[in-house]
């Protein structure tokens, strides 16, 4: 309809999956895929209590997403954050958590920007211009690591810890999220992957199917399978959405400043405006 294509000038084309991967009895992923909001979530703790968080986690998100009709800013997403830790707390057991990372389409000034948002260690990519760029910073034990200079980039692939994770959901640790606000250009692709994907497959592969593969489905569908023959280990979630500009001009403001992943301080997250309204899809 003309008054949605006003209100909402991206067009997304997108494609999802996920799979239990080679070694795993059960999936423990869950992700959400509408219009406006991609999210996947990472869940733990075995025996169905991970599938339960992950869950909880993804129906928190649809569910304040809707309630708020499309528009979305980071305070609601770090409300909805603390929502699903306490709900996931109450529908699971002690030890049942979950990492989640996904993006929102979101306006200010009536500009599109891309709304990144993560805790714990699954992953938001970028891929513009031809160059892929991981927006989310791991929380991860590994990465203090990294961010303190102890290890190297190659020592951090392979270090004993690196699935030690020091935020998440519903596990009564730190459930803060971070956030980015990216402006939105005419054939953005992002990538939203739990880390059976990015933990198993190296970013130059993972560039390589991300820039030569067109549909966005056929993408995650090759993504999928790059994970499984890497090795399988984990379950594997992928969503793929591409934006295309409908009208308008694609030179938009700065990408606003990262939160500092290395601020044990931070509590306060980016703040955007309200997002025009699209319609939610389940």
């Amino acid at each position: 309809m003309s008054e949605a294509t006003t209100e909402h000038p991206v067009r997304i084309s997108r494609g999802q999956g996920t799979d239990r991967g080679l070694r795993r009895e059960l999936n423990e992923d869950s992700y959400l895929s509408t219009d406006t909001l991609f999210a996947v979530a990472d869940g733990m703790g075995g025996h169905e209590a991970g599938e339960v968080a992950s869950r909880v986690c993804v129906q928190t998100l649809a569910e304040g997403h809707q309630q708020a009709g499309g528009r979305f800013d980071a305070e609601q997403v770090q409300t909805l954050m603390r929502e699903a830790d306490r709900a996931i707390r109450v529908a699971a057991s002690e030890r049942a958590g979950t990492t989640v990372t996904g993006a929102a389409v979101v306006y200010q000034d009536g500009q599109p920007y891309w709304l990144v948002f993560n805790v714990g260690d699954s992953r938001t990519y970028r891929l513009a211009a031809g160059v892929l760029e991981q927006i989310t910073v791991d929380h991860s034990e590994v990465q203090l690591l990294l961010d303190r200079g102890e290890i190297t980039a190659a020592e951090a692939v392979w270090h004993p810890r690196r699935h030690v994770i020091t935020r998440a959901l519903g596990t009564g640790d730190d459930s803060r999220a971070d956030f980015w606000l990216l402006p939105v250009s005419d054939g953005d692709r992002l990538l939203v992957c739990s880390d059976g994907l990015s933990g198993e497959v190296r970013d130059d592969v993972l560039k390589e199917i991300a820039a030569t593969t067109a549909d966005p489905q056929a993408a995650v569908d090759a993504l999928i399978d790059a994970g499984l023959r890497a090795g399988g280990r984990d379950n594997i979630t992928v969503i793929v959405a591409d934006a295309a500009l409908e009208h308008g001009d694609d030179d938009v403001a700065d990408t606003m400043p990262r939160a500092n992943a290395e601020d044990e301080n931070q509590t306060e997250p980016v703040g955007v405006s309200e997002t025009k309204r699209e319609e939610v899809t389940s």
